[in-house]
């Protein structure tokens, strides 16, 4: 049976690269809807190649020249827009699988809709489960929904509990290549530029999750997707710095062996087992040479330079909204140093504040998460 996608965020990196994969196996994969942020030109091009029933446009003002440009290529395609029509399409009945691959807080709602209407949800959004992890997966639970990880690590720890089922987690080691920063000093780290944070050593990303991977707040968020996904205290899961990204992460059981999964920084690998699972299939994505490999290194991260990854630490102790303050918090000071309004190290500084300003609670509701997002990007917007 071919499964229908609706992507989320279809023009971005992990958008792009699940269509490389549904293209492979078009005998496998169907592309039903795609929703964008803005991007008209690209989505226009995907429509174009892929034909889904539907496209979608978060920017509502650009519903008009998005709607003539589709209706050239096709009147039988529907074309939508805005958050409350993201929040529909992902519910419609010809729809199998939701890759929620927005960017950031954007992707909660829609993933939430998605669950509640028990589609397999591909999850590529991780701010989705650092926001409300308690809520997704009890709502996860109550329809019976399944979620897959895509991100490359936790896909890694997946594949590394596949059969484990009635085995104790001892550990989880999160890798994390470092990003290009990882030798700086802070003295280095205070000048450098967001072109330079934008040229990430192994990967290739999105502007927002380049600039999070080079703080190291991309890995805070993954530890605290790591506890909602697999159930562990945020004790039993170890962040280990690997250059190389080889080792996508592992787990670490009660008998003290340890499960690794392995191969080359490529996101289609992870997204076409996301979409496949529990299968396998056929690729032509690149291999890791094991004997090319002159050494696997693994180092500690270093918190003082990197405090973003304490940070995180810190709101996943306290709990209730406070990730989704940290989030909320990010955002804001991810998006103003790629403008250039503040500086590299001073993100850390305005996120420390806003979670020190913004109002604790300890057992949020939907509609408090919601509040707590916008309370905590007028404080953080205040401090820069």
């Amino acid at each position: 049976m071919v499964k229908q996608l609706c992507i989320l965020g279809s023009t971005g990196s992990i958008g792009t690269q699940t269509l490389d994969v549904a293209r492979a196996h078009p005998d496998r994969y169907g592309v039903y809807a795609l929703c964008a942020h803005r991007s008209i030109d690209k989505l226009v091009a995907q429509a174009q190649e892929f034909r889904p029933a539907v496209v979608c446009i978060a920017d509502e003002g650009l519903y008009e020249e998005l709607n003539r440009r589709i209706e050239a290529i096709s009147p039988d395609i529907k074309v939508w827009a805005g958050s409350d029509a993201i929040a529909q399409v992902v519910a419609m009945p010809s729809v199998d699988v939701v890759v929620a691959a927005m960017v950031g807080y954007a992707g909660l709602r829609p993933t939430i809709e998605a669950i509640k209407a028990g589609k397999t949800i591909a999850l590529a959004n991780k701010e989705t489960l650092v926001v409300a992890g308690e809520i997704i997966c009890e709502l996860a639970a109550r329809y019976h929904t399944p979620i897959l990880p895509v991100d490359s690590e936790h896909s890694a720890i997946f594949q590394s509990l596949v059969g484990e089922d009635r085995n104790e987690i001892e550990k989880i080691l999160l890798t994390a290549s470092g990003g290009p920063f990882r030798t700086f000093s802070p003295e280095q780290m205070r000048s450098v530029t967001a072109a330079e944070a934008l040229k990430h050593p192994n990967w290739d990303m999105g502007a927002k999750i380049t600039i999070d991977s080079a703080s190291m707040m991309n890995k805070g968020f993954e530890v605290i997707e790591a506890k909602w996904l697999f159930g562990v205290e945020v004790e039993k899961i170890q962040v280990l710095v690997h250059p190389q990204s080889i080792v996508h992460s592992a787990v670490q059981f009660a008998d003290g062996a340890i499960k690794a999964q392995l191969g080359a920084p490529d996101m289609r690998l992870p997204i076409q087992y996301a979409l496949s699972f529990p299968e396998r299939l056929a690729s032509d994505f690149p291999r890791a040479d094991l004997l090319a490999l002159k050494n696997l290194t693994f180092e500690e991260p270093d918190l003082n330079r990197f405090p973003n990854l304490g940070l995180a630490y810190e709101a996943t102790h306290r709990g209730g909204n406070m990730p989704c303050v940290l989030n909320a918090a990010n955002e804001v000071a991810n998006l103003a140093f790629r403008e250039g309004r503040c500086g590299f190290l001073q993100m850390s500084e305005i996120i420390a504040e806003t979670m020190a300003k913004t109002s604790f609670i300890a057992k949020p509701t939907y509609e408090e998460y919601v509040a707590t997002d916008a309370e905590a990007r007028r404080i953080a917007a205040e401090f820069i």
